[in-house]
């Protein structure tokens, strides 16, 4: 009868048991995982330990209570022996070891979602071991196991790599194998061994490095045992600000700023001794700066003219290493088609040119204001904004010149990027006829004038011919009354004939 009734106890009491602990919680009973979590050197790392949703359903009362958490590193780098890293008291009094204050941290808002997670940050070589979480709360405990590793890559120059200095990439982390297989990103693209890339032992070898190789670079090593870990450079490179090769557009007579200017102050990044040269290719040496311009080797000159136009170079020397930034200076001018003083009515013509041309600009003219215009200058200038029109083209031509084409004509030159330059020209009006007549009404006049005094001078001659004659005639009488002499009568009718016609002539 009693073994009958055994196996029914047993039955009975483990019935009872399941049933006690679906009503209370697991008391005393503990929770254990072991996890490995990677992270790169300097930044942060988050070692995992809290509850899962189901866990923390049936024990989030108990979290609202006093709840203790204690994190110990087991071994390291620099500690053989277990030490404690960071503890909260039930009464919420932190406590942190020297060494990790203030770069190890638990969110107390956390603690009652049952997160109870280390953050490590910055993270550091020596942080590298195994981390153990104890975590009081209520009645119940939990314990969490971390093993943390070290990922970094370096680069063999300090600071910040001159454009064109060759240098390597290294990929080190503190796992205990040997990688079996490297691979190397730049902006997330698989970068192919060949060329200017040379792999070697897991280093990565860049030759003469541009602008372009700026940027994130991220290593990824494989292990034998299935690990794969990855880290993250990001590569600053010293170089010009802008393109290597630029043109400066400016008008003759004016200042013009040629640029040198690097994108990173190397005092700021702890690089002395950068010197820069300036040279022209046709005139040679021009000067030399020092560092106290912070990385600013901007050459400023005055006043320039066609005779300054060309090509400048700019040499910045940076450790052993030299790079050069050429710059083309181009000058707008303006060559009128009359030489000195412009008279009204002139052909004139204005040619806008330019020294060492890219083959991609274009002119254009504008009237910026006019002189003979008696309106208020600001009001001239309000209106004639909004209703100035640009004339395309190198050459302005003006068949006639006018009073209404004095003033400031304007040439400016553009490329795809836009405007790039311009000239003033300021065009004067010599020999003005303020209330004269037009042109063709004072030929006319000078026309007439001429008949006129054509006709006077005809008019005058036979007036002056008229009393010639009437001034002499009384000093002469005897002409009046010259009596002809007797001829010879050879007949009646042929003496009477002659005697008349002497009379006639007389």
């Amino acid at each position: 009868m009693t073994l009958i009734f055994l196996p029914l106890s047993l039955a009975l009491t483990l019935l009872v048991t399941k049933a006690a602990k679906s009503v209370f919680p697991r008391a005393a009973e503990e929770w254990r995982w072991e996890q490995r979590v990677w992270a790169e050197e300097g930044g942060l790392a988050v070692l995992p330990c809290h509850l899962s949703p189901q866990e923390l359903k049936n024990s989030w009362k108990m979290l609202y209570h006093k709840t203790a958490v204690r994190w110990e590193r087991h071994g390291g780098r620099a500690h053989k022996e277990t030490h404690m890293v960071l503890e909260v008291e039930y009464s919420g009094v932190l406590k942190t070891a020297r060494s990790m204050i203030p770069r190890a941290m638990v969110q107390n808002a956390d603690l009652r979602h049952g997160d109870f997670s280390l953050r490590i940050e910055p993270l550091q070589r020596d942080d590298v071991g195994e981390y153990e979480a104890l975590v009081r709360y209520g009645t119940a405990t939990l314990h969490c196991q971390v093993a943390l590793g070290v990922v970094k890559v370096t680069v063999n120059i300090p600071g910040l790599v001159v454009e064109t200095e060759t240098f390597w990439l290294h990929c080190n982390s503190s796992h205990p194998g040997k990688p079996v297989g490297v691979q190397w990103f730049h902006n997330d693209s698989l970068v192919p061994i060949s060329g200017r890339f040379v792999s070697l032992s897991g280093a990565l070898s860049i030759y003469r490095p541009t602008m372009s190789d700026m940027g994130p670079w991220r290593c990824n090593l494989a292990y034998s045992d299935g690990t794969n870990v990855s880290a993250t450079y990001n590569l600053q490179i010293l170089g010009f600000s802008g393109p290597a090769s630029s043109v400066v557009y400016a008008a003759a007579g004016s200042s013009a700023n040629l640029p040198c200017t690097l994108n990173h102050n190397p005092s700021a990044s702890g690089i002395q001794g950068v010197k820069a040269r300036w040279s022209n290719l046709t005139g040679g040496y021009l000067g030399d700066w020092g560092t106290s311009r912070n990385g600013d080797f901007t050459l400023h000159v005055p006043e320039v003219g066609p005779g300054d136009a060309g090509q400048y170079r700019c040499d910045v020397s940076i450790r052993s290493t030299t790079i050069t930034k050429e710059v083309t200076l181009a000058i707008i001018m303006v060559t009128p088609s009359i030489k000195g003083p412009v008279a009204e009515g002139s052909h004139l013509m204005l040619i806008c040119s330019l020294t060492h041309p890219q083959g991609h600009e274009h002119f254009q003219w504008r009237h910026i204001d006019s002189a003979y215009s008696n309106r208020n200058s600001a009001e001239a200038t309000s209106r004639d904004l909004g209703t100035q029109s640009f004339l395309l083209g190198s050459t302005l031509e003006l068949p006639r010149v006018s009073q209404k084409d004095t003033g400031t004509w304007e040439c400016s030159v553009h490329g795809p990027e836009g405007r790039l330059g311009a000239v003033e020209y300021g065009l004067e009006i010599t020999d003005v006829q303020v209330s004269g007549p037009p042109p063709i009404l004072g030929r006319q006049v000078t026309l007439g004038l001429l008949l006129f005094i054509f006709l006077l001078l005809m008019a005058c001659t036979l007036v002056l011919a008229l009393w010639n004659r009437r001034v002499r005639s009384p000093h002469f009488p005897a002409l009046e009354r010259e009596i002809p002499a007797p001829i010879p009568r050879n007949g009646g009718k042929d003496g009477g004939q002659e005697g008349k016609i002497q009379q006639t002539e007389c």
